[in-house]
């Protein structure tokens, strides 16, 4: 009678180490070891220095993969960055202020901003930019129309759990409300919105961008003391960001509707030959 030893036999190192990097949480790590240990035998490294190459690429992945997260949590309808932003288009807008607010010392300040101009000039994906920065700088962020935003709000009223989503609010380190002015509110909403503001009101920032100078808020918000007790917190720590002129899509638009409408070149005809000329 023979009897299987099969569960003595100890796993073999490699299959192990994987375990242990996976119990671990170091997917790095378990998926380049073999090749960067393949390059440091080749360099003559040592194991220091092949050790603290592992644990910089797993940190470098990490880093990756948390920014990932906060701009899936921030829930952007689109990721936008400044290198895409033109800013000749809006003569209007302070460049250095808006990269001096790209390295988002003003969320750690508790400051506010407030971008301001005509529809098409360019206000969501400046916000969206700046949202960008602060994940990259591990800040938790959260993207919201006005209007998106008072229908959360009233929904959650409804429900029952508006506390809950209150203080989700309040704990978000930059909140981004778009479009403020667009659609006019309920007397409810209104309420609700400013609700959400002071709250926030020097306990964390918060981007608004809105099509309406602020002598028209009342129309939004239908109350006078409401919009200057609004205003009082939104204003008390503020950067303003002027972007008024043309609206870059129609401009955009206008483009390429010109490009359209160009005629084709047409070939040149030898007159003798009858053949095309090379142009």
């Amino acid at each position: 009678m023979t009897t299987s030893a099969s569960a003595d036999i100890p796993a073999p190192p490699r299959v192990l180490l994987g375990h242990h990097l996976r119990q671990l949480k170091l997917p790095t790590i378990l998926r380049e070891y073999e090749k960067v240990a393949a390059e440091a035998a080749r360099e003559g490294q040592d194991h220091v220095r092949y050790l603290l190459r592992l644990v910089e690429l797993e940190l470098i992945d990490r880093e990756r993969r948390m920014v990932e997260r906060r701009i899936r949590a921030a829930r952007f309808p689109a990721v936008k960055s400044f290198d895409t932003f033109d800013f000749a288009a809006i003569p209007s807008l302070n460049k250095p202020l808006v990269l001096e607010l790209a390295r988002c010392e003003y969320v750690v300040a508790r400051d506010n901003i407030i971008a301001l101009g005509n529809s098409g000039t360019g206000k969501t994906h400046v916000c969206l930019a700046l949202g960008l920065a602060a994940c990259q700088r591990g800040l938790s962020v959260a993207f919201t129309t006005a209007a998106g935003l008072v229908h959360q709000l009233m929904e959650a009223r409804d429900e029952k759990r508006l506390l809950r989503l209150q203080a989700q609010l309040s704990a978000v380190k930059l909140l981004i409300v778009d479009e403020l002015g667009y659609v006019p509110l309920s007397q409810t909403g209104a309420e609700l919105l400013f609700e959400v503001f002071s709250q926030r009101h020097e306990r964390g920032s918060t981007i608004v961008t809105s099509n309406l100078p602020f002598d028209e808020w009342t129309g939004v918000f239908g109350n006078q003391r409401l919009t200057g007790a609004l205003l009082d917190r939104l204003t008390h720590h503020v950067h303003i960001l002027e972007m008024n002129g043309e609206s870059y899509r129609l401009k955009q638009s206008r483009a390429r509707r010109r490009k359209e409408l160009q005629p084709a070149p047409q070939p040149l005809i030898d007159p003798e030959t009858g053949e095309m000329v090379p142009s």
